[in-house]
């Protein structure tokens, strides 16, 4: 089979010079035929990903973050190219959803026994989306991490106990299959898979094949309970919190006073009406079992 890694120098804290020398040690020859090709520039991974669609390659591989991930999905997206991910990104939230390795040597080995998988994709006002996204909080996270000199998950929990100090929550407008609902939250999170990265799990209960997306909402709390919440995000039990609601539908409609939001942790405005809906196994994955 033709893999081809797409590598971007820069994810996470960007030491990524011997990926190529590790890709040669630990991918089985045997099975696959390989290439490997550094990003440049921002979106060039989507379209490097589109260029090995058309030149017949099996599997296109982001090794990168979320960021990554997104770019070289949306290249992949409706084709016969099955995308795998190598995390090495500050969360790595989809490719820890399917269980790969946060060890690069290991992640690479696990390639050599992967196998093919559909699952669905989402787009929010047509823009796609594949892990989690989300407005609210988290989107203030990723707009202020994106602007950040030093990552890392490190970086991002500083960022988040100084920030959610003075974060307003805010209202929004939600409807859904015919229901409207009001609600004030902090943050409404759009979930495709389970994570945002580094094993918070935001949406325990997501299917990532169902044809539907979860949207977790978390209402106001006083700021004395962060780290029950946060004790609870990384137990996989936040969705048992009185403060968190989940709906889910094939496709939800948010209106709100201000759309900055995120997209796979990567910062858009997307104004102040939007619309998620839900592609059905869209998107081909070479991905551990299980």
């Amino acid at each position: 089979m033709k893999i081809k890694f797409i590598i971007n120098p820069i994810s996470g804290k960007g030491n990524h010079n011997n990926v190529v020398d590790l890709i040669d040690k630990y991918i089985d020859k045997g099975i696959f035929s390989v290439d490997s090709v550094f990003t440049e520039y921002p979106m060039h991974a989507m379209k490097l990903a589109k260029s090995a669609v058309k030149d017949g390659v099996d599997i296109v591989v982001a090794v990168g973050g979320d960021g990554t991930m997104r770019e070289c999905a949306m290249g992949v997206l409706g084709s016969s190219t099955a995308l795998a991910i190598l995390p090495c990104g500050s969360g790595n939230g989809f490719a820890l959803h399917f269980k790969m390795s946060s060890e690069l040597p290991q992640a690479i080995a696990q390639l050599n026994h992967c196998s093919f998988k559909q699952v669905d994709s989402c787009t929010a006002n047509g823009n796609p989306f594949f892990n989690v996204s989300g407005i609210g909080f988290d989107a203030h996270i990723a707009s202020l991490f994106a602007r950040q000199t030093i990552r890392g998950f490190s970086s991002y929990i500083k960022l988040v106990l100084r920030e959610c100090i003075f974060y307003s929550a805010q209202d929004y407008i939600i409807e859904y299959d015919g229901k409207i609902e009001h609600h004030n939250a902090l943050i409404i999170s759009w979930a495709n898979a389970t994570q945002f990265g580094n094993n918070a799990i935001i949406s325990p209960e997501s299917k990532i094949n169902d044809g539907l997306v979860d949207i977790c909402i978390l209402s106001d709390f006083s700021r004395w309970k962060v780290p029950l919440l946060l004790y609870r995000l990384f137990n996989r039990s936040i969705h048992h919190s009185k403060y968190m609601t989940v709906l889910r539908s094939k496709s939800i409609k948010i209106k709100c006073k201000n759309g900055i939001s995120h997209l796979d942790g990567e910062s858009v405005d997307l104004g102040k009406d939007i619309t998620i809906d839900t592609h059905k196994n869209s998107l081909k994955l070479f991905v551990p079992n299980g």
